[in-house]
């Protein structure tokens, strides 16, 4: 009996060690084909500095920018102290960042060789595709849109003779993009806000949108509400820092906040007009994290601002850690911007999980055309022809690194419209004008009713 006894053991032994073999087998092959934990390096780790990025301080204005990891050699040092900033709702990035990670569920499929599990899905990627002739275009008209569209946009009240660009549609290659209507619109974004933090090129994607949104006509059902978000012209200021408006029927508010740089501007002292203004590459701009609660949307841009005329323009001076910055490689502008991009998307991340109803997108930038020169330097775009460059975007990585590498591995989406818009360089305001300037070109901002109507058919389809 006790050697039966004994026999039985040692079979149990070795069948609960090949089932467990077994299950260990079919757990490392499973893993093989679907990772279900990625970590996403802390923005330390995520880009690094390149070893000429002093040159234009050494008067080699040649430099080269942050670029991904894997493009370049060597690390960002820690130049972010283990202090908080005492911006509210900011937390310290790199304690922030450390040990950040996201986890996936695999989508459940039907076994097709790839095992019973798959990561494959068909995402649509709105950048890729082709220009093609529409005679419904422009979805409003140019002459009819004077309540919301500033009149040096205004192509149509120009000299200008030739409106070919109006009448073209963007085609994404793999999916559909449904028609924008802007009733239907509205109802969908009953109840909600959209918000355009950046630039004058975001000033013009949200005006672009607010002539799609009213179709070009005079509505009186639309209401100010400019002041409840602080947007209202202090005196001295030539206007306000933003507008908002809201459509009274569905309760949609559209609102702009100019942020050039996307960092927190702070005067150095409130009581002098003229005070140096500091500019927090590690913190949001202010009114961001103030409102950010009331967003349902929200559309990032930057990028043209960055320069050294502006600064001193300006007055700003860079600060990191609430101090001046004492980093020389940040002395360098292109990587200050990237420097900035970083922070201000892993901050907007880190936000998210507690505004779940939030959808939020970091536009690309969008590109300038000036030929024989730069804006100062007789640079001008005069071609009139559309697609001259081509009709199609093949590529599948955005041609802003910076910003797609920026918000890798966040649940911020980028809306890319580069490559898209770089083909269209006809469609700029160039040399004309309503009072006729002559010598100035505008190879930077767009005609409107043109482009930015597009980048918003590609935000529409994607919230």
């Amino acid at each position: 009996m006790k050697g039966g006894n004994n026999y039985r053991m040692r079979g149990r032994h070795l069948s609960l060690t090949l089932i467990t073999l077994l299950f260990t087998t079919i757990f490392i092959w499973v893993c093989e084909k679907n990772p279900f934990v990625t970590t996403v390096l802390p923005v330390q780790d995520q880009f690094t500095w390149s070893s000429s990025a002093f040159d234009e301080e050494a008067g080699n204005h040649s430099f080269q920018s942050i670029r991904p990891k894997e493009h370049m050699q060597g690390k960002i040092s820690e130049s972010i102290t283990e202090e908080e900033t005492k911006e509210p709702g900011v937390k310290n990035l790199d304690r922030q960042l450390t040990n950040f990670t996201t986890s996936y569920i695999p989508e459940r499929k039907e076994t097709d060789g790839e095992g019973m599990f798959s990561t494959k899905k068909k995402v649509c990627n709105y950048a890729k595709g082709s220009w093609v002739s529409d005679s419904r275009r422009p979805l409003y008209p140019g002459f009819g849109c004077k309540q919301w569209l500033s009149e040096m946009w205004a192509c149509r009240l120009t000299q200008r003779k030739e409106f070919s660009y109006e009448r073209y549609r963007w085609q994404p290659k793999d999916c559909e993009m449904p028609e924008f209507e802007r009733s239907a619109f509205l109802q969908r974004m009953k109840d909600k806000t959209i918000a355009f933090v950046g630039d004058s090129l975001g000033r013009q994607q949200f005006q672009s949108m607010m002539c799609m949104a009213t179709g070009g006509q005079m509505i009186q059902e639309v209401e100010d509400v400019g002041r409840e978000y602080g947007l209202v012209k202090l005196r001295g200021h030539a206007r306000p820092d933003g507008w908002a408006y809201r459509f009274l029927a569905t309760n949609t508010t559209i609102l702009y906040y100019w942020s050039s740089t996307l960092a927190d501007l702070v005067p150095l002292n409130n009581s002098d007009p003229k005070s140096d203004v500091a500019m927090h590459l590690d913190r949001p701009p202010a009114f961001m994290s103030k409102y950010l609660h009331r967003f349902d949307v929200l559309v990032l841009n930057s990028g043209h601002h960055w320069n050294r005329g502006k600064l001193r323009a300006n007055r700003w001076v860079v600060y990191v850690n609430g101090k001046p910055n004492e980093d020389k490689r940040l002395a360098n502008l292109e990587s200050a911007k990237n420097f900035t991009a970083y922070s201000v998307a892993m901050w907007l991340d880190s936000q998210l999980p507690f505004h779940p109803r939030l959808k939020a997108f970091f536009r690309t930038i969008s590109p300038r055309h000036f030929r024989n020169g730069d804006w100062n330097t007789g640079g001008s775009c005069d071609n009139t022809t559309p697609l001259t460059r081509g009709n199609k975007v093949k590529q599948d990585r955005s041609s802003d690194e910076i910003v797609e590498a920026a918000i890798k591995g966040t649940k911020i989406k980028l809306l890319d419209i580069t490559a898209l818009s770089e083909l269209r360089d006809e469609g700029h305001i160039s040399h004309y004008s309503i009072k006729a300037n002559q010598g100035i070109n505008d190879c930077l901002h767009w005609c409107l009713p043109g482009i930015p109507d597009t980048w918003n058919e590609l935000l529409a389809a994607q919230v």
